[in-house]
């Protein structure tokens, strides 16, 4: 994700549009607590999604960053992958996750000599 961080407060998640997208927990050190998502059993989508994790703030100051995408499954799904693939873990908060995904493993692919046909 490309967006910069924001406070994880009422009024910046009463401010996001009722949208399906995926979004990302962080920590007041910038360090990833949680991947998720807001899917179609979300009432008002991202904002519902976000005021539950609101809710599980117990210590506050954690901050997020989203995306609005109509594949959210899919996008959530990758961004663990690649959190994976970065860390060698999951984030904390999807620690339950573990053996669910795929492998993603986007730096360990040769590309194909010039004039192959090694993608058939």
């Amino acid at each position: 994700m490309t967006k910069p961080v924001v406070e994880l407060t009422e009024t910046t998640i009463d401010a996001l549009p009722a949208q399906l997208g995926v979004y990302e927990i962080v920590d007041l050190t910038g360090a990833t607590i949680k991947i998720g998502y807001a899917g179609g059993r979300e009432t008002f989508g991202m904002r519902t999604a976000l005021h539950r994790e609101l809710s599980d703030d117990i210590a506050g100051g954690l901050r997020f960053r989203h995306e609005f995408t109509h594949g959210y499954l899919t996008r959530w799904q990758e961004l663990l992958m690649l959190y994976e693939a970065d860390h060698g873990a999951l984030p904390p908060g999807n620690a339950d996750h573990l053996g669910t995904l795929g492998r993603l493993s986007p730096l360990s692919v040769d590309p194909a000599p010039t004039g192959s046909n090694s993608w058939i």
